[in-house]
């Protein structure tokens, strides 16, 4: 169907545009959400849609429809709208190139399963934390099939597909006047999610942080557990955006060969890695997938781009050039990010520290400066290489890029939460603010 689809828009555009771009995204999803412990939505939703980027006298045009009857309009639109654009030579699409294979990004028993199957899923994941003895906030679980072809007038032409499925569920823990809450989530692209597993992991969380005590204020060694490492690496990562670096936005503008980073870490960008939640044969403008070295051994190794970006820049695109959907045009974004560390720290290694579970505020740091101003959640410190009490409140502050300089990773299991795949992480010097 989506190759009729891309021959239609084709015929109604060719012959009016200098060149074209289609892309067609056709997607089967499935949301249930509970409140408390009693589902409260299900939405079942399929979609096909159809987005066509034009240049005409070096001006670039964008259009999208949902109506397949509606796809000669659209190309017409797009040729229309390139006519409020400003002249830019540095528009161009993606050119011909071989194809990488990926692996495990399509769980093949999507086909066969079925909502009831799901909402019995869910329902379990619920009883599981029920029977932990939590009180059930809230929980979720997505399934999605998709699938999208790219096809451009320099003769690309790449279909790919995938399936995503996604768990999270919080809970509270009243015990003697004293609440607790946690929460947690699995994503994977098969339907191999361990809600069991999940739920006690909450709940044994919950738990844990039930009788809260105060800690001094002072600097620490503070292990960043999966939610807190992401939440902050948010920041650090968009000084690599190439449109940040090009517009003076980065802190690393002018550090590529420079040491950014502990000597140990290598992060990558990689859309061809085997079962990522990213993974894909292309990026959303038909540039063929590749892996992408931003840190070697510490140093500040390449920014990401897109086509355009690129051009501005005098480089090459990196694949990086991301689509949501067929509604947007591409924008400049990771894949799979992978934080690897030639050697890892073990806990019984840090005598006085901090563990934060997650952390409040991330949004708020300073995407130039890189200063953050966080507040702990589900913490608990560190004293002679073991977990001991929970702590109240407190604010965690610090510099991004300066804690990378050092940063360790801790000897943990590798998990993949959104772009990122990365062990905990071990940071340094951290300023601890206790709160009563």
């Amino acid at each position: 169907m989506i190759h009729d689809l891309a021959q239609k828009a084709i015929k109604a555009i060719e012959k009016d545009c200098d060149a074209y771009e289609i892309y067609i995204d056709e997607s089967k999803s499935i949301e249930l959400d509970s409140r408390k412990e009693e589902l409260n939505f299900a939405k079942e939703e399929i979609e096909c849609g159809v987005g066509i980027r034009v240049i005409k006298n070096n001006r670039v045009g964008f259009a999208f429809t949902s109506n397949m009857d509606k796809i000669t309009e659209t190309a017409k639109q797009a040729i229309e709208n390139s006519k409020l654009n400003k002249i830019d030579e540095n528009y161009t699409f993606a050119e011909v190139e071989k194809v990488p294979k990926v692996k495990n990004v399509y769980d093949k028993k999507f086909k066969n399963l079925h909502l009831d199957e799901y909402v019995e899923f869910l329902k379990n994941t619920i009883d599981c934390a029920l029977d932990a003895g939590c009180e059930v906030t809230g929980s979720g679980f997505s399934a999605s099939e998709g699938r999208s072809l790219i096809v451009n007038s320099n003769g690309v032409a790449i279909e790919d597909e995938g399936t995503g499925f996604g768990l999270g569920i919080s809970v509270t823990l009243q015990k003697e006047g004293k609440i607790a809450t946690a929460y947690n989530s699995q994503s994977s692209r098969f339907f191999d999610l361990d809600g069991e597993k999940l739920s006690d992991e909450v709940c044994g969380l919950a738990k844990k942080s039930l009788d809260t005590k105060a800690v001094a204020t002072d600097d620490y060694t503070v292990v960043l557990d999966y939610y807190a490492a992401t939440g902050l690496l948010q920041t650090f990562l968009g000084a690599f955006n190439g449109e940040n670096v090009m517009r003076g936005r980065s802190i690393l503008k002018d550090k590529m060969g420079s040491q950014i980073a502990n000597s140990n870490l290598t992060i990558s960008d990689n859309p061809l890695l085997d079962k990522g939640l990213l993974t894909a044969k292309c990026d959303g403008e038909g540039s063929v997938s590749q892996k992408t070295d931003l840190i070697k051994d510490g140093v500040l190794n390449s920014f990401i781009y897109d086509i355009y970006t690129a051009n501005k820049e005098g480089v090459e695109t990196t694949s990086n050039g991301l689509r949501g959907s067929y509604l947007t045009t591409p924008m400049i974004a990771p894949t799979n990010l992978e934080f690897k560390f030639s050697e890892l720290k073990d806990l019984e290694e840090i005598d006085n520290g901090v563990l934060t579970t997650s952390v409040l505020g991330a949004h708020t740091a300073n995407p130039i400066s890189g200063d953050f101003s966080v507040e702990a959640s589900n913490a608990f410190k560190i004293e002679n290489g073991e977990l001991t009490d929970p702590i109240n409140k407190a604010m965690i502050s610090g510099n991004i890029f300066e804690i990378m300089k050092n940063v360790e990773g801790l000897n943990s299991e590798i998990k993949q939460y959104g772009s990122f795949i990365l062990p905990k992480l071990i940071v340094h010097d951290l300023r601890v603010v206790g709160q009563n």
